[in-house]
């Protein structure tokens, strides 16, 4: 992915030479890409709307970029165990981004151009705004499940100490329904079998001879069953603590197993049923999203360029790719070709400001260039 420059310059003669200027500079120096960006004849209404619209239209620049993030980033949770090729399923209107970008065709059927341009920018906030309400649903339900399933799959990996062993037992290893007859499960360290074996029977009365059986090990020991009179239970375990054999609180409840395991199946299936209709909508609403935010970046153009250049209006926008070692160059090249838009940008900007009461706008703190200039960093979704 790559860091785009959107641009404008005033379209008359002069500057429209000075495009063709930076171009072939450009070009022969391969500091960047250049594609016109073509934005259609929107409706202007008054300074006063535009002005106020300019603000507007930035804060839903942020917005509109925070919500195709997530859905990236999420689209990459999603596909867990297949992340090489998140990539391939970030597209817009079915095409990779960069081919949107550099191609990109304002659309009519969806933002019809005669509308006042606040009404546009009405129903491209509605528009995102409704898909961040709808993937916050949506990725609340699929990480419940995930959630619930990774506890439960969580318990099923550690040691024999902690780990769950409906997945090891089996009801024959058992004394069931005895009135003075129970079973205990005993993890024994590796180094400790022979004196497990040998000690046992002796650690209190009433012990059950030959009845110990290794039923599950891992590279730290053994889960051994012993049976014993349920009397002298307490008495076996402090004596089982004494030699470093630990006795798990265990007692087996074929129902209560039986759930455990029809549970995790439950939800690992549930998982699988909800993976492909989430992974579709999020393909369709991150280009939906993303299709929203360049339009987003048009209209602020459209916007700047009339508050800038004045009417009627006139203007070229252009779509820059800076080469990755030719950012500063570039950024020198344009300033010597439109250093003369500067004077004319500037007591513009500056009578606005006079004329115009405009909540935190501090003009030694903008990003401020000849031109009119908005970033497009497609390098926050880079997942390749």
């Amino acid at each position: 992915m790559s860091e785009f420059w959107l641009i404008s310059a005033p379209g008359d003669k002069v500057n429209l030479q000075a495009l063709e200027r930076m171009n072939t500079v450009t070009s022969k120096a391969n500091l960047s890409s250049n594609n016109k960006f073509l934005i259609p004849d929107l409706k202007v209404g008054t300074l006063d709307a535009l002005v106020g619209l300019s603000d507007e239209l930035g804060k839903l620049d942020s917005f509109a970029e925070s919500v195709i993030k997530k859905i990236a980033q999420y689209i990459g949770e999603v596909m867990e165990d297949s992340k090489d090729k998140v990539q391939e399923n970030l597209l817009a209107n079915g095409v990779d981004l960069i081919s949107y970008l550099t191609r990109f065709e304002w659309d009519m059927a969806k933002y019809p151009i005669k509308q006042p341009l606040k009404n546009i920018s009405e129903a491209l906030a509605k528009q995102i705004t409704q898909i961040e309400t709808d993937l916050k649903s949506r990725t609340a339900a699929y990480n419940n499940i995930k959630g619930n399933l990774q506890s439960l799959e969580r318990k099923t990996v550690g040691n024999l100490l902690t780990r769950t062993l409906a997945d090891i037992v089996n009801k024959e290893d058992f004394v069931l329904n005895s009135e003075y007859l129970i079973t205990l499960l005993v993890v024994v360290p590796k180094s400790n079998y022979a004196q497990w074996q040998k000690t046992y029977e002796s650690l209190s009365d009433m012990v059950v001879p030959r009845s110990t059986k290794m039923i599950a090990e891992d590279a730290e020991g053994g889960l051994f069953t012993v049976t014993l009179f349920r009397k002298v239970m307490d008495d076996f375990k402090a004596k089982a603590r004494e030699n470093r054999f630990m006795v798990r609180e265990f007692y087996f409840d074929e129902k209560e197993l039986k759930c455990e395991k029809e549970e995790i199946m439950k939800l690992a299936s549930d998982k699988k049923q909800q993976y492909g209709p989430l992974l579709r909508w999020l393909k369709v609403n991150f280009s939906e999203a993303f299709v929203a935010w360049i339009h987003v970046k048009a209209l602020r153009v459209f916007v700047e360029s009339v508050l800038r250049y004045g009417l009627p209006v006139n203007f070229q926008a252009m779509l820059l790719q800076p080469s990755k070692k030719s950012v500063k160059r570039l950024r020198d090249v344009l300033n010597a070709v439109f250093k003369h838009l500067d004077e004319v940008a500037a007591a513009s900007i500056m009578d606005v400001c006079v004329h115009m009461d405009i909540p935190g706008l501090q003009l030694s703190n903008q990003e401020y260039y000849p031109y009119v200039y908005f970033k497009i960093d497609l390098s926050l979704l880079d997942y390749s």
